[in-house]
């Protein structure tokens, strides 16, 4: 597999506080348990605590990746000669292209706890996605990532 000229790769984990929330669930099932005993309330601290640990872990575990002369966002894996220009968002524009701007043939690779985004066109013919929206806490360092692998790729002009 050839690596692009500047490898690019980003996981979209969750913010700190949604650890202390998982606790905080652990310790409301711990307290919903309470009345039972103490074993069911041990069982429903460490329960609790470990499924919104896991709910948090897996739901921040998504990957954006430019590798190979392929971006890999999430589930999604699209060759860079596909793609057209990226543009970058701040907060309020990431919002807007989150919600009324949005099309619905889109990808979008959302993460709300992440402000910024970088919006990429889809110039593939046979593909009915007009672009990629990528939540990215880096999207110029991604935009860049981007025109190098494009730069490289084979064919490239």
């Amino acid at each position: 597999m050839q690596l692009s000229a500047q490898p690019y790769e980003e996981r979209l984990t969750a913010p700190r506080s949604w650890w202390l929330i998982s606790f905080l669930v652990g310790v409301s099932c711990a307290l919903i348990l309470l009345p039972f005993g103490t074993l069911p309330m041990l069982g429903g601290l460490v329960g609790g605590t470990a499924v919104a640990a896991i709910t948090a872990s897996s739901y921040g575990s998504v990957r954006i990746r430019v590798v190979g002369g392929s971006l890999i966002a999430g589930e999604a894996k699209v060759p860079v000669t596909a793609l057209g220009e990226a543009e970058i968002l701040d907060a309020e524009e990431a919002r807007a292209w989150r919600t009324y701007k949005a099309d619905t043939r889109a990808f979008l690779l959302l993460r709300a706890y992440i402000p910024t985004a970088l919006r990429v066109e889809v110039t593939d013919p046979d593909d009915p996605t007009p672009y990629l929206y990528l939540s990215t806490r880096e999207p110029q360092r991604l935009a860049e990532a981007l025109r190098a692998a494009r730069a490289a790729a084979p064919g490239a002009a």
